[in-house]
């Protein structure tokens, strides 16, 4: 296991073929600058580099607060919108990268920190996490992708809920919601975020990729564009060396088959 180094605004370190980003900010509640966008998106480089799968998770007792908002609030107007814009890339390199990516959120998870999770691949949260989109108590407005990200996971009947009346959601409502994907007792997050990760990590390289580029894709295409799609990732993925290994192990039973909930191993 590579070591953290604690005293970057994010930590980084590999277990197996996972990475583990720590956003390492506690005393604000993790609240993203300018400065620590670039740190998230130097972390999520190296682990599409290094990894197969990869986790970001909170310091302290909370995810992310959003917005560091005592930044926000000088700069001029254009600066503001290129901040915005640099939100977008950084977290399109999560969303639809090379590898998969958990987010493991405790505590706080509001705004911007929302939208961060939202941009990985699957949400895991314990008890005591919350979500709230307090934007329009704020006088502001999603600015890093949620109006897109979070109102597809939702709905934007339910975002513009949150976003107009204040809502703060716990994680076991969020699951109902759709945002949320697992829901674990406080203090396991990050070891089920962590044993996610490493479960899809064991897949095809190119199988996740075409899971998590072509699959929000083809949800923005015609029935008909999206069935010709799949049909073309279909093929290509049956073509690679992997997919040929893993198809014979199974043809020989050398593979596990799929069972019901309960009756693994």
């Amino acid at each position: 296991m590579a070591e953290a180094d604690d005293d970057r605004l994010v930590t980084y370190r590999t277990q197996d073929n996972v990475a583990l980003i720590g956003l390492n900010r506690p005393a604000k509640r993790n609240a993203i600058s300018d400065r620590f966008v670039e740190a998230i998106n130097d972390a999520v480089q190296r682990a599409q580099a290094e990894c197969r799968a990869a986790v970001i998770h909170g310091h302290g007792p909370h995810f992310c607060a959003g917005l560091d908002l005592s930044e926000h609030s000088e700069k001029p107007l254009f600066e503001a919108v290129k901040g915005s814009r640099r939100w977008h890339a950084v977290f399109d390199h999560i969303e639809r990268g090379t590898i998969p990516f958990v987010s493991a959120l405790s505590g706080a998870t509001v705004g911007g920190g929302f939208e961060l999770a939202a941009a990985t691949h699957i949400r895991v949260a314990d008890m005591t996490a919350f979500f709230a989109l307090p934007e329009g108590q704020r006088g502001i407005f999603v600015g890093g992708g949620g109006s897109v990200r979070i109102s597809r996971l939702i709905g934007p009947a339910r975002m513009g809920d949150m976003m107009l009346t204040g809502r703060v959601l716990s994680a076991a409502q969020m699951e109902q919601w759709g945002g949320v994907s697992y829901v674990v007792e406080e203090g396991q997050v990050l070891e089920r975020a962590t044993a996610v990760a490493a479960r899809m990590a064991e897949n095809a390289e190119f199988t996740n990729y075409a899971i998590i580029n072509a699959l929000p894709r083809i949800a923005d295409m015609s029935s008909e564009d999206g069935l010709f799609a799949e049909s073309m990732v279909a093929t290509l993925a049956t073509m690679t060396d992997d997919a040929k290994d893993r198809l014979r192990a199974f043809l020989e039973k050398r593979a596990a088959k799929v069972t019901p909930p309960g009756q693994e191993g």
